[in-house]
């Protein structure tokens, strides 16, 4: 798990000099400002796309003829906070700022899509819904749009699991939780775009929280 204060340790030493304390207090508010943007953007870290080893950009994944694989974490922050995130908590209470979520996919070739979640810092014993859903996060809940879905349908009973993509967990004792799914198709070219946290498991949650993720496609 990457964190603020981890990357300005690995960087250059701040010299007071004669700045005085309050110029050195300055100066790392500043460096942890900058890398909790770097860490707390929602950066695809050590993500891979096309079976080729190129670095996936956070704005949207891509696809290959050798599959695709990523995996992508951020700090959950309110909409409009100082420092933005591609994770945005809308509910605080349920899904506090500064709670962690990571999301990764494997997809084959022509073949099986598996999507992965996990979650730290969140309400403790609370059920949690979670979904991939169509379109990027923004300030507003239903930003994200609808449900992904392998077979798009306005028939209710097409909102299910195994047509879409579905992360249910339980928070533990310490607030956090893990989902897996795993399916026999591959998301279409730029028709996922991030991850809900609803505030019950199922379909009909309200939206807590939201994640954009670099989902990508397999030729």
């Amino acid at each position: 798990m990457a964190s603020g204060i981890a990357a300005v340790r690995t960087g250059r030493k701040v010299r007071t000099g004669r700045t005085g304390r309050a110029g050195a207090v300055g100066l790392v508010a500043i460096a942890l400002a900058s890398a909790a943007l770097a860490t707390g953007a929602g950066g695809a870290h050590g993500a891979t796309g096309g079976g080729d080893g190129g670095t996936v950009e956070p704005s949207g994944g891509t696809g290959g003829k050798h599959g695709y694989s990523m995996r992508t974490d951020a700090r959950f922050a309110p909409p409009g906070a100082f420092v933005p995130s591609a994770a945005v908590t809308y509910d605080t209470r349920l899904v506090p700022a500064g709670s962690w979520i990571e999301v990764g996919q494997r997809s084959a070739e022509r073949g099986a899509t598996t999507v992965k979640l996990r979650v730290t810092g969140l309400k403790a014993g609370h059920e949690y819904g979670a979904h991939v859903h169509r379109k990027p996060c923004g300030a507003d809940p239903a930003a994200a749009g609808g449900h992904y879905q392998h077979r798009p349908s306005t028939d209710p009973a097409d909102v299910n699991p195994d047509n879409e993509v579905w992360l249910d967990f339980t928070a533990d004792s310490r607030g956090a939780g893990a989902a897996s799914a795993r399916h026999n198709w591959n998301f279409r070219f730029g028709e996922a775009a991030s991850v809900v946290l609803h505030s019950a498991p199922g379909s009909s949650g309200a939206r807590l929280a939201c994640f954009s993720v670099p989902f990508g496609w397999a030729a």
